[in-house]
């Protein structure tokens, strides 16, 4: 374990917090308007798609553009957001009739209304797939229903919007499918403020004692909520033969991953944590030597964004990752990470392991290419011109890996 990272939880506090006025006020504080609209707040799709786009626009006032965000408890007392808009933008939203009043409110003032989601769960095609993949027990009537209305109501609604905003050209090519017409836009995920900072410094005191550890290898799993069981299955018989092999390798299953039965017998050097705050989440990354990605390779996990990838390098950890579309696009294999297929994690976990080896000097120089790649392109700072772009049209740098993605 790196130990020039930090080994006890950092202070956290939710950066979200703010009342109904304060938001209301600074909705209108420029002449360019954007309401963002969730269901509820999270630490999940409504930090990486409402949240972090508020902050990245705020940080670039030259831009002329103000954002804010608002939840069901706001739409439910007053629709006046809508009124002070020149955009909307409705993210990862089941369709009701207060939804329906919304987006009619929003047309009849005649300003844009757009659609941002972050996965393939709009498209009822695809739902068995989806089920499959994230393990999800569909085994009555009544399971099919809620999963067939929650999938049908995320699309009826995305149906309603002007235009669609997600993460990556092949997300988007799949909601071109379904929504014939629709334009849809792309706006990767990217740091916050707090993460970056955060990963900074843990980077810098890693950087600073050269990379300095505790002799043991520790691998680690980021799993989040217990839908990725059969993700990490296509990983689990390579880590067990891994621990049997090397004595130093410990293994760290961070979420709600229940520990597969061929890892049972190495219970004593696989240490499970509790889901983290993304503040936390950054602390524990970095004190891995390895993080681990690994996808089952279908439609739904190819829609999947390159967070595992970005937040890990940031704090100068190699990822290994399987390699799916955005992770192939994000990842130079052997340069900032390394990508495994089903049969190569053993040989890339090994190639990792051998980085580590003398002074760990080839280790610290793909963990320094790879922190110096994503803290060029997933810098909260540098996004907000391109979400002015996109909503109130204009030019945008466009990262070059952006670029490569669209063509890929």
């Amino acid at each position: 374990m790196f130990v020039d990272a930090p080994g006890r939880p950092l202070a956290y506090t939710d950066p979200w917090v703010a009342s109904l006025e304060d938001r209301l006020r600074a909705l209108v504080a420029a002449e360019r308007r954007l309401a963002y609209y969730c269901e509820q707040v999270n630490a999940h799709t409504f930090r990486y798609r409402v949240f972090n786009m508020v902050q990245a626009l705020d940080a670039q006032p030259a831009l002329g553009a103000s954002a804010a965000w608002f939840v069901r408890p706001d739409l439910e007392a007053s629709m006046d957001f809508v009124d002070r808009a020149d955009a909307l933008v409705i993210c990862r939203t089941r369709y009701d009739d207060k939804i329906g009043q919304m987006i009619a409110r929003a047309r009849a003032r005649g300003i844009p209304v757009f659609y941002d989601i972050d996965d393939l769960v709009f498209d009822i095609r695809y739902a068995h797939e989806i089920g499959d993949t994230i393990d999800r027990s569909l085994q009555c009537s009544e399971e099919w229903d809620w999963w067939i209305g929650y999938i049908g109501r995320l699309g009826l609604t995305l149906q309603h919007c002007d235009e669609a905003i997600t993460t990556n050209a092949f997300l988007a090519a799949r909601i071109a499918e379904f929504a014939p017409g629709t334009k849809v836009k792309v706006i990767p995920n990217f740091l916050n403020q707090m993460q970056t900072s955060v990963s900074r410094a843990i980077y810098e005191r890693k950087s600073a004692g050269q990379f300095r550890r505790d002799g043991r290898i520790h691998v680690g799993y980021f799993s989040g909520t217990n839908t990725h069981g059969k993700d990490f299955g296509v990983v689990a018989g390579t880590l067990s033969r891994l621990l049997e092999r090397n004595e130093a390798v410990d293994l760290h299953l961070v979420g709600s991953l229940i520990v597969p039965g061929e890892l049972e017998r190495h219970r004593d050097r696989v240490t499970s944590h509790p889901i983290q705050d993304f503040v936390n989440l950054q602390r524990l990354q970095g004190s891995m030597e390895i993080v681990i990605a690994p996808l089952r390779d279908n439609v739904f996990t190819n829609c999947k964004s390159e967070l595992k990838f970005y937040e890990a390098a940031i704090v100068g950890t190699i990822v290994v990752a399987s390699p799916t579309f955005t992770f192939r696009n994000a990842i130079s294999d052997g340069e900032t990470g390394f990508l495994a297929l089903p049969h190569e994690w053993a040989a890339k976990l090994d190639r990792v392991l051998a980085l580590l080896e003398g002074d760990g000097s080839a280790y610290r120089e793909v963990a320094n290419r790879a922190h110096e790649h994503v803290a060029e392109r997933y810098s909260w700072a540098r996004q907000g011109a391109r979400i002015a772009a996109e909503i109130f049209g204009g030019p945008a740098a466009r990262p070059e890996f952006l670029k490569a993605a669209q063509t890929s």
